[in-house]
């Protein structure tokens, strides 16, 4: 693949429960990625597509049916970008269970992060994934997008009542993602990963 193919970006939102905010934050972010000639955007909500409720290392049938909604999704990613709230200081269970569901998917791709919350704009549950990626031989990104009280960032419309900051961020977590990105495709392509 040339550096002139966009990368396929996996945009990943964690957040399952009723009422939640998720959709609002990854529409916007969703928004600022398609912008991006350099990338092809696929959205996975997980609340969309529910795994199977226990791993097992023989999937029945059903299980497999469900894995097929979003397995195949993130092993053609190129890169990734996981949207998540802070949930008690740390990342929704849903979004740990579609992760731990999946190994090879991850392994020497880019991941960036978009979180949310109260006072912590997410950034304990960004750390604790940064932890749990490395884990998967995945390379995270180090800026990523954070919103701090999130229900006074956006107004009914779910649009930013102002944009300057994350949008700025945004972009600069974009760059390094693409960078990554295409240097790591590159590198599975002229020596695939894995032990």
């Amino acid at each position: 693949m040339s550096t002139t193919t966009p990368l396929r970006l996996a945009v990943i939102l964690g957040s399952t429960r009723e009422g939640r905010f998720g959709p609002t934050v990854a529409d916007w972010f969703v928004r600022q990625a398609q912008r991006r000639s350099e990338l092809d955007v696929d959205f996975i909500d997980l609340a969309e597509h529910p795994l199977p409720a226990v791993m097992s290392r023989t999937p029945s049938a059903e299980d497999k049916e469900l894995l097929a909604a979003v397995s195949p999704r993130l092993a053609e990613a190129d890169a990734f970008v996981v949207i998540t709230p802070e949930y008690n200081h740390s990342f929704p269970a849903p979004l740990k269970h579609a992760i731990d569901w999946h190994y090879t998917q991850w392994q020497a791709k880019p991941v960036g992060f978009v979180s949310y919350g109260g006072l912590g704009g997410g950034l304990r549950a960004v750390e604790q994934l940064r932890l749990v990626f490395a884990e998967l031989h995945a390379t995270t990104v180090r800026d990523s997008v954070s919103f701090h009280s999130v229900w006074s960032c956006f107004d009914e419309q779910g649009e930013l009542v102002d944009g300057t900051v994350a949008e700025g961020a945004a972009k600069g977590m974009l760059d390094q993602l693409i960078w990554w990105g295409l240097a790591l495709r590159q590198a599975r392509a002229d020596r695939p990963y894995g032990n």
